[in-house]
């Protein structure tokens, strides 16, 4: 089964927040998810959907994941009091 990091975040400048990703990415990579997606879901809210292989390697990208959102938050393109996650495993799929 896969394991899921989901945090929802808010951002007045998605674009710029976008480029800055970018020059996050290979730190991200490391991180070694299957897949990272960023989904707005409106008025400046947005996840991001980390899957996983094993709870091990969801749990060992925690600090990559909390560096990369800390140098988002200290360029000032999200904003840090609105951040938040839960994780959990996959029951089943359709």
């Amino acid at each position: 089964m896969s394991f899921y990091r989901i945090t929802q975040f808010t951002s007045s400048d998605m674009s710029k927040m976008i480029d800055f990703a970018e020059t996050l990415r290979t730190e991200v990579a490391a991180a070694d998810a299957e897949s990272i997606d960023v989904v707005s879901v409106g008025e400046g809210k947005y996840l991001v959907i980390a899957k996983y292989a094993d709870e091990a390697l969801m749990a060992a990208a925690t600090d990559i994941n909390t560096q990369a959102f800390g140098k988002m938050i200290a360029a000032g393109l999200i904003d840090g009091e609105n951040i938040s996650s839960q994780s959990g495993e996959t029951t089943f799929s359709f």
